[in-house]
């Protein structure tokens, strides 16, 4: 299973994955072809032709129902007997491979009784129908599944809504892509017979888009494949040199990682730990990375020691001994079995030195865990079967809806189900994705309450907003990060817990700065939402007072008209932005271009500079008292509970918050910005003093914004 031991176009050694395989036979897909040719076997056997595929099965699954491969197979032999591949082999090899690959990594029965037809209803007179009738509603949609991914062209040219369309099905089994996957594995290691502008093309494709999916549905075993091939083909001078290495080393006369893992097993033996003690060459990309990341390579970089284990309890245990008895390198070690990676993949990773310099990593794991470490969601066999609601007939049956939810899916497909549907437009889903999938590592943040959000690595507590409350995140005003004040464009480490501060306002609304700072598909789809249906108003230096819309925006909110008499008729009037004056603040007016008359405060510093430049001074009174929207600056100490204090002292004086942000704390002080909207604009002074009298606050204050220049 490597790009040299099945490429043509690569020719040279088996690679580290061949290696980890050879106690298996290696399978001869032209004379399983041949056999294939010879017609179906009697009705009471296995045809000869799956034998291979059996094996594996058995080798995972001792008691399945065989019967089912057995048809699949007689149906997909003829069905696409007479074709042949572009390398001249019978296309029934391609099926056969596919299901090898699967059956493998422990794949189910119904898994593998769909990728035998998986090409059929394609390429052949098979009907869905057919597929329905022989074999069940199970094995009938999976095959449709993978049927829809073979219509989809995944280039620069795709068509983003068939590919939407097929990641909804796919997340609804993902068996559909486990299949697919396992399909372009076996593609790419026949691609030699095909022009170099096709490889590159379908390399491209394979590395953009596949092998991320690949990652996060947790199939390493397909994923590291994959990348040695499309390295290969897309790096073929990095490729070379990656090779000359491996070769290099493979030579040496001494192997120190052969000596630690021998250490090591001596240190878990008079510890009296039951482990066995492997070694993992590592594949061309990652001696590749690991080249680049530490310069000349040592004997002990070209692999990793794996410890396995039978019980969770076992791999502290191995910890401890291995950190106890030799010398551990701490910064290497992680533990992902308390927290698991986002695509199931759970392992302790710690690494020990010895004398020389050699750093050998280890991974610790119980065997359950790496089957689960390889074959991803493969491993967990068929998330819907349940023996008392859904009898199975051969594939099994399926709810007449088409619906289920499964249990196993990882988090960020069921992430990805939520904010297609929020997504515009199906171009704007195709770019969101295609950045969500370049993302390389995903962490864990920790709710107040004990729940878990996993966020991509530079997520911010914007994308925790989202990420916990969808669309009603809108309100949300603050947030915690360990317990201190933090802004919302704060990015996020891996297990920081964060407390999300929402206000009570339904209408709520976001601010167009925090697309900024939002990186999940979730956030930045809802706020855009959001922003496109409420247009940005125009600004106060552009509309009249009496027409002008309350802003969106938070710290720098204007305040809402209110009726202001000019005795000077036919005049607009404009709220000057510097001073936001509201009643009943004592207010003169100005005379500006275009027949405006700007309205200050009294003591604005801008009506001295206006007197001086000889703006003619314009007399104004307010009208009609109105409800307005004010900006409130809030000086407080750090201490628990504070902004909740603060929320419910404005919620008490019937004052709507619109938006806040505070600020981190400097020196135990915390800046609170509020935009508040006053249904009364004489209220005004006993909202301020209600705030300054909330423990902790010493002072509160109008907004004064920098005037320009007159």
């Amino acid at each position: 299973m490597s790009a040299e031991a099945t490429n043509p176009a690569t020719p040279g050694p088996i690679t580290p994955a061949a290696q980890r395989r050879r106690g298996r036979p290696r399978i001869d897909l032209r004379r399983l072809g041949r056999a294939a040719l010879l017609g179906p076997a009697a009705r009471d056997r296995l045809p000869d032709a799956i034998g291979h595929v059996v094996e594996a099965h058995r080798a995972h699954h001792p008691d399945a129902d065989l019967d089912p491969l057995r048809r699949a197979y007689v149906l997909a032999e003829s069905s696409h007997r007479g074709q042949m591949r572009k390398s001249g082999e019978p296309y029934i090899t391609h099926p056969l491979a596919v299901t090898l690959i699967l059956a493998e990594l422990g794949a189910e029965t119904t898994t593998l009784t769909a990728s035998l037809l998986h090409d059929t209803v394609e390429d052949t007179e098979v009907t869905l129908d057919q597929v329905r009738a022989e074999f069940g509603e199970e094995v009938r949609y999976l095959v449709d599944g993978v049927t829809k991914l073979e219509k989809v062209d995944y280039g620069a040219a795709a068509e983003p809504e068939t590919f939407r369309k097929m990641l909804v099905a796919t997340g609804s089994d993902v068996r559909v892509m486990s299949i697919k996957l396992a399909d372009r594995l076996h593609n790419m290691r026949t691609l030699g017979v095909m022009r170099p502008e096709k490889q590159e093309r379908i390399a491209k494709v394979t590395k953009d888009v596949l092998i991320p999916l690949a990652e996060r549905l947790g199939v390493q075993a397909l994923k590291t494949e994959l990348e040695d091939l499309v390295f290969a083909i897309l790096r073929p001078g990095e490729y070379a040199h990656t090779r000359e290495l491996i070769v290099r080393n493979a030579s040496r006369t001494d192997d120190p990682l052969a000596e630690i893992a021998e250490e090591v097993r001596g240190v878990l033996r008079e510890a009296g730990l039951q482990a066995e003690v492997l070694i993992r060459p590592r594949h061309f990309v990652s001696v590749h990375r690991t080249s680049r990341k530490r310069g000349e390579m040592r004997g002990a970089d070209f692999g990793r020691l794996l410890v396995l284990v039978n019980e969770d309890a076992d791999c502290y245990g191995v910890l401890g001994e291995l950190h106890t008895c030799l010398t551990p390198v701490v910064s290497e070690f992680k533990d992902f079995i308390a927290v698991p990676k986002f695509n199931l993949y759970q392992s302790l990773h710690t690494a020990v030195a010895r004398p020389d310099g050699q750093v050998a990593e280890v991974l610790i794991r119980t065997h359950q865990m790496h089957k689960v470490a390889e074959a991803g969601v493969i491993a967990l066999g068929n998330p819907y079967a349940s023996p008392a609601d859904e009898p199975t007939d051969g594939g099994g049956t399926r709810p007449a809806d088409g619906e289920r939810a499964d249990p196993t899916r990882p988090g960020w497909l069921s992430r990805l189900l939520d904010w297609q549907e929020a997504a515009p437009d199906p171009d704007t889903f195709w770019s969101t994705l295609r950045e969500d999938l370049a993302q390389d590592r995903e962490i864990t943040v920790f709710r107040p309450d004990g729940g878990t959000l996993g966020l991509p690595a530079g997520a911010s507590c914007v994308d925790a907003a989202y990420a916990q409350y969808g669309e009603d995140a809108h309100a949300c005003i603050g947030a915690r990060v360990n317990g201190r004040l933090a802004r919302l464009s704060t990015v996020l480490s891996d297990g920081d817990t964060v407390q999300l501060l929402m206000g009570q306002d339904p209408a709520s609304e976001p601010s167009r700065e925090w697309l900024e700072h939002a990186h999940t598909p979730v956030a930045r789809i809802a706020i855009t939402r959001w922003l496109a249906a409420h247009p940005a108003p125009a600004t106060p230096s552009e509309a009249p007072a009496a027409t002008r819309r309350p802003a969106a925006e938070g710290p720098a909110a204007r305040p809402a008209a209110a009726d202001v008499v000019v005795d000077r008729p036919g005049a607009t009037v404009r709220l000057a932005g510097c001073c936001t004056p509201v009643p009943p603040d004592a207010i003169t007016g100005f005379a500006v271009r275009g027949g405006v008359v700007t309205v200050h405060r009294v003591e604005c510093a801008a009506v001295a500079r206006m007197k001086s430049a000889q703006r003619a001074e314009v007399e104004v009174r307010w009208g009609d008292i109105s409800e307005c929207r004010v900006t409130l600056f809030a000086e407080s100490f750090g201490r628990p509970h504070l902004l909740a204090d603060l929320t419910e002292a404005i919620a008490l004086e019937g004052v709507a918050i619109v938006s806040a942000t505070v600020e981190p704390p400097s020196q135990q002080r915390v800046r609170h910005t509020y935009t508040l909207q006053l249904p009364d604009a004489a209220h005004l002074p006993a909202l301020m003093r209600a705030m300054r009298n909330v423990p902790g606050v010493f002072d509160v204050t109008r907004a004064h914004h920098p005037s320009p220049t007159p």
